[in-house]
């Protein structure tokens, strides 16, 4: 929507633009009319091909700004409709009308006006009319040559009689008697004037005129030079002259030369010299035609550019005051739409339907206004119960998902994405069975009740972990308060979970620990006693008995040694169930990991354990003799898995590595051995949870409850390689005063 300070410059514009097109209007019309009056010969001024360019230079140019103003108009137009501005639309379809009623005519009278004038050119032009001009000039040229050549042989018959001998005695002795003879040849040739003039004294010696009015015009130098050389020579009349002359050498005299006059009718030299301007006119105007064709052209499209400015002009005009009271309501309706709706309609008079129409739209806008007002209020309590809604969904632990009525996700708080370990992009919009499957089951459940409610446990893999959920999911409530719709549309569903892996875990933990109690306080009391009582039956009867006497110690041998195998089974339950808390002390964890492998180093002949320690780690706070018992377990553990490989693999090979990443200090256990399995990974560290055939599943155990004991966190990957196992034990972050000193 355009400004008010906009639509004033805008009006500027257009006034301005109405006094430029009166100008080139009063422009054109003086330049086409006085084009006109040149051209068809009206004016005291004869038309030349300089004043006939300057004229059409001068209409081009004002046909130009003509156009110019034309378009700039039109796009100041369609600008105005592109900005919106009000009534725009209608000016253009009003200026198109007006533009095609002036502009079809005068195309119309401008092809009919070429084809007629096309056609009188081609009349003009014709070959009859070609042929005429042409033998009237062709008989002109005709008799001017007829009387040259009718003195030339006038002239060679005179000099053919003096250069006789006695004539030119005559000359010499009897003057008077030449001068007679050659008047008598004036006379009968009926020549103007003969005259003899000496070349040396350029004197005229003989002087016949027929009267007095013919003055001598001495002969052109050039002339003169020819006739000494023998031949004759005719001097023409000039254009508009009735002269002809001739000039000629006189034989046997010293340096005379003989010079005649003839005079043509000067009617006859009228006739010719008109004759020869028509043609010439003729010539000219065939010449031109393509000019007089674009002069006409263009004072045409002066004209008709005078009579489309002016209907533009009257159309712009015309629809101004058409609209003027619809454009009030338009402006009025854009405030309004633009949220401004105190926007008032000035009534103005005229007709009662628009005061009618201005009254209600008034009316109307109040009634807006007040609507306004209570829908704002209404928002703020909404937003206000929203904000506190959305704090409370970010706050709680719990994750929270909102599904819609087409079973997709609507909502979505911090704690679901961070337990499900995906981004918003990833979930938002789409259906809950495509991105969360594992939910489907008990999402299936709430839909097939009435209650639209169900609940369940559901385990799924996460950032490469098996985590429990706690899966809850009501139905929506409608306005009433009521679940679900009474017409079948369902009104969505709020999915909640949390995460119970750690107290699902625990659980597990501390069932485990009251058995593993009550196992070796039932089992390890008969065990001392069936292993004595073994042991002394070899002692007193191994020497007594004469038959399969190999058998009988065979049998005690196989008791004492299973009775010690589940001694060791329970000290580790013992172990498990009584695990002490730790008692953190300043210690190097570095000499702890050395010491902790001494023994299995010594031991381990047939596999390479190395070490990476970080010697920049400095001594922190934690439990030495839980810490060993830790190390112990992943260094058997590995050379178990290591032993576990076929035969003929690689050398067994056990890494030991220390370090700290982000103020956390790490143990890490790397081996080639046969690795850890992908299902049920995140239970290895549950109590009795193993792969191998003789373990008893609490190694890891009790290496997870040492860790949590220090706050840290156990963690099995792969090894880098690709073959075998990578088990870290991640301490607490270190606080600030150890981080200085380390």
């Amino acid at each position: 929507m355009i400004k008010r300070p906009d639509i004033r410059l805008a009006n500027r514009i257009r006034g301005l633009s109405g006094w430029v097109a009166i100008s080139l209007v009063a422009l054109g019309t003086v330049v086409g009319f006085a084009t006109f009056l040149l051209l068809t010969g009206l004016t005291p001024f004869k038309p030349s091909s300089g004043s006939i360019r300057i004229l059409l230079l001068v209409n081009g140019l004002v046909a130009v700004a003509m156009v110019a103003l034309i378009i700039g108009q039109m796009v100041h137009l369609f600008w105005e409709r592109r900005q919106g501005t009000a009534g725009a639309g209608l000016h253009i379809r009003l200026v198109t009308l007006f533009s095609v009623v002036a502009l079809v005519p005068a195309l119309l009278v401008a092809a009919f006006a070429s084809v007629t004038l096309n056609r009188g050119l081609d009349t003009l032009f014709s070959v009859q009319i070609r042929s005429i001009v042409d033998t009237a000039a062709t008989v002109a040229d005709a008799y001017l040559t007829n009387a040259s050549e009718a003195t030339k042989v006038d002239l060679a018959n005179i000099a053919s009689d003096l250069v006789l001998q006695p004539q030119v005695d005559m000359f010499n002795q009897d003057r008077p008697e030449f001068l007679q003879r050659v008047a008598r040849h004036a006379s009968l040739r009926n020549l103007s004037a003969i005259y003899v003039l000496n070349n040396m004294t350029k004197q005229v010696e003989v002087n016949i005129t027929a009267n007095e009015t013919i003055k001598f015009i001495p002969p052109p130098d050039d002339a003169v030079a020819q006739a000494q050389k023998g031949d004759v020579v005719l001097v023409p009349p000039g254009r508009g002259g009735n002269l002809i002359r001739a000039l000629m050498k006189l034989q046997g005299y010293p340096d005379e030369e003989l010079y005649i006059y003839r005079l043509v009718s000067p009617d006859v030299v009228e006739q010719l010299t008109k004759t020869s301007d028509a043609k010439a006119d003729y010539d000219r105007l065939q010449k031109d035609t393509i000019n007089v064709q674009l002069t006409f052209g263009l004072v045409y499209a002066l004209v008709a550019l005078i009579f489309l400015l002016a209907a533009v002009w009257t159309g712009m005009w015309f629809s101004d005051r058409l609209v003027r009271p619809i454009v009030r309501l338009l402006n009025a309706s854009r405030d309004v739409a633009g949220g401004n709706f105190n926007a008032k309609v000035r009534v103005i008079e005229g007709p009662g339907d628009l005061q009618r129409l201005s009254n209600t739209f008034n009316l109307m806008t109040e009634q807006i206004a007040q609507s306004r007002d209570a829908l704002v209020q209404t928002n703020e309590q909404l937003d206000e119960r929203r904000r506190f809604t959305e704090a409370m969904l970010e706050g709680v632990s719990a994750g929270v998902v909102g599904l819609g009525a087409d079973n997709k996700i609507t909502l979505l708080n911090r704690a679901a994405l961070f337990h499900l370990g995906r981004s918003d992009t990833e979930l938002m919009g789409l259906p809950l069975a495509e991105v969360i499957p594992e939910f489907a089951e008990i999402y299936e459940q709430a839909l097939s009740r009435p209650s639209g409610a169900a609940d369940g446990q559901v385990d799924m893999m996460v950032r490469g972990h098996s985590q429990s959920f706690i899966v809850r999911i009501t139905t929506e409530l409608d306005a009433l308060g009521q679940a679900g719709r009474t017409d079948g549309r369902s009104m969505g569903h709020v999915l909640t979970f949390d995460d119970i892996t750690q107290l699902v875990s625990a659980q597990r933990n501390s069932a485990w620990s009251d058995i593993a109690r009550r196992i070796a306080h039932e089992i390890k009391n008969p065990l001392t006693p069936i292993q004595l009582s073994a042991e002394r039956l070899k002692r007193k009867y191994l020497k007594e008995i004469k038959t399969d006497k190999h058998v009988f110690e065979q049998c005690t041998d196989t008791i004492i040694r299973q009775v010690g195998d589940l001694g060791r089974i329970v000290d580790e339950f013992s172990s498990f169930a009584r695990m002490p808390s730790a008692v953190p002390e300043m210690n190097n964890l570095n000499e702890m990991v050395r010491e902790a492998t001494v023994l299995q180093r010594v031991t381990s002949s047939d596999i390479d354990i190395e070490f990476a320690l970080d010697n920049a780690l400095k001594p922190f706070k934690f439990d030495r003799r839980l810490l060993t018992q830790a190390v112990t377990n992943l260094v058997k553990n590995a050379r178990e898995a290591i032993e576990s490989r076929e035969k003929g693999s690689t050398r067994g090979h056990i890494l030991i590595a220390t370090g700290f990443v982000n103020a956390t200090p790490f143990i890490r256990v790397t081996d080639n051995g046969i690795g850890l399995p992908q299902e049920n990974r995140g239970r290895l560290a549950e109590p009795y949870m193993t792969t191998r055939e003789k373990g008893t599943g609490l190694g890891l155990a009790i290496v997870k409850r040492i860790m949590e004991e220090h706050g840290g966190v156990l963690r099995l990957t792969d090894a880098p390689s690709g073959h075998g196992a990578s088990v870290t034990l991640e301490f607490a972050t270190l606080p600030q005063e150890v981080l200085e000193n380390v």
